[in-house]
């Protein structure tokens, strides 16, 4: 099935018709210059952006989150892996010990994740 354009399919729309120039305001173009957006505040805030980028305390906070990132997840997977122990189903599955053995790795594996019962 073709679809036919109408008759005025085409001519110019509204859209193309510029609108009323709008009334310029003194107090709003001053401030549009003072803006953040302003050439020399951009360069401004990109003189402080690197700077902070090379400051010690950035790098010292960078380097303690990647840190605690590091030890966040170790902490889920021993916690997992206890988990798993004692339920007898994945990685860390105790199936096929003796109790003596299966109390021994769990117990092991509560220290590990810091686990107190």
């Amino acid at each position: 099935m073709e679809a036919e354009a109408g008759f005025l399919s085409g001519l110019p729309g509204i859209e193309s018709v510029p609108g009323p120039e709008l009334p310029q305001i003194d107090f709003l173009n001053r401030f549009n210059v003072e803006t953040p957006f302003s050439e020399e505040n951009q360069k401004k805030y990109a003189e402080n952006d690197a700077r902070f980028k090379e400051s010690p305390l950035l790098k010292k906070l960078l380097e303690k989150s990647k840190l605690n990132k590091e030890k966040n997840r170790l902490q889920i997977e021993n916690k997992y892996c206890l988990r798993g122990a004692e339920w007898g189903v994945g990685d860390c599955s105790a199936e096929g010990m003796s109790v003596e053995e299966r109390d021994k790795f769990i117990e092991m594996l509560k220290q590990k994740a810091g686990v107190n019962e």
